[in-house]
């Protein structure tokens, strides 16, 4: 079964709540194929074409963070009752990661509960930061501890803030390097924390390889004595404490050496969706068989989801 575990949907309505909690950036988001009805049509014979069984959808980066909570909850309400429906209309081709109203702790949780245990959602979504916080920040850790208890997928995406710095956001590079830069810190702070300790239960998956993680890991090894010595194991092995999806816009030297750093039993096929469309979308999946061997590209569009996410 080919999964696709970064895969992008919201609805105009969706949207439109968005506006309400104070995001300016929805309009890129729309009637570019990430939403309902002939987009979803749409989507599915894509689909078909590349050869991709199942989605989990996210709404990440898009997701109902807001200083107030009573918007922020109802905004998480309501788009995980959408994925519900979406699945249940679609539950041969679709799985969904739920949305949580952070940065309120108590209602997040609660959110969560409603939708692993009422929604049947098989993990939850969170941005690399919570409203330009780090994800490891001590009133975040309740989130962790119930993630860890339940043995629950935490999928994380970027929040498209150019890691909060003026460099990357006022020089038109927020996606195409902010993004990834913004995967990378988020990993580093998850392995220098010590939380992949602390909550070996929780099933990180990383958006776009990890970033630069690949390439950086055996450097933070070597800076870890004198820049974070209470990092409690070297970057190199906590790397496999993570997952991380393929998305790297068909890299294929990016792909490859995040096989060997990180080992083809921890990446995912992701595709981007509908950021990677038509064309790109079919080329997303084919290229990871171009650059892994047969067991490797098994492992890694098959084998790996279907046992991350229980599914016969």
């Amino acid at each position: 079964m080919r999964i696709d575990v970064h895969a992008h949907y919201w609805t105009e309505n969706y949207l439109n709540m968005l506006v309400g909690l104070g995001k300016t950036d929805t309009g890129t988001q729309r009637r570019i194929g990430a939403g309902d009805g002939p987009e979803l049509d749409a989507r599915l014979r894509l689909m078909d074409r590349a050869g991709v069984d199942l989605q989990v959808l996210s709404a990440a980066p898009q997701l109902p963070y807001a200083d107030d909570a009573d918007l922020a909850v109802a905004a998480a309400r309501y788009v995980n009752d959408e994925y519900a429906a979406v699945v249940s209309a679609h539950p041969d081709r679709f799985r969904a990661f739920a949305a949580t109203p952070m940065p309120h702790v108590d209602a997040a949780i609660t959110e969560m509960n409603r939708a692993l245990d009422g929604l049947g959602m098989v993990g939850v979504t969170m941005n690399t930061s919570v409203l330009h916080r780090a994800i490891t920040e001590p009133d975040f850790e309740p989130i962790f501890a119930e993630l860890d208890a339940r043995g629950a997928v935490l999928y994380l995406h970027p929040a498209g803030n150019g890691a909060c710095s003026p460099l990357v956001t006022e020089h038109k590079i927020t996606w195409m390097v902010g993004a990834p830069f913004e995967d990378t810190i988020a990993a580093m702070q998850l392995i220098t924390s010590g939380h992949l300790q602390r909550y070996p239960g929780v099933k990180i998956i990383c958006s776009h390889l990890g970033g630069a993680l690949p390439m950086i890991t055996r450097r933070a090894d070597d800076h870890l004595e004198w820049e974070a010595p209470a990092t409690p194991e070297p970057p190199t092995q906590a790397v496999h404490r993570l997952w991380f999806d393929t998305v790297s816009h068909c890299h294929e030297p990016a792909l490859r050496c995040a096989i060997e750093s990180f080992g083809a039993d921890r990446i995912l096929l992701g595709t981007d969706f509908p950021y990677e469309d038509g064309d790109a979308f079919v080329r997303a999946v084919d290229y990871v068989v171009d650059v892994a061997d047969p067991g490797e590209a098994h492992a890694i569009l098959d084998a790996n989801a279907m046992a991350l996410f229980h599914l016969a």
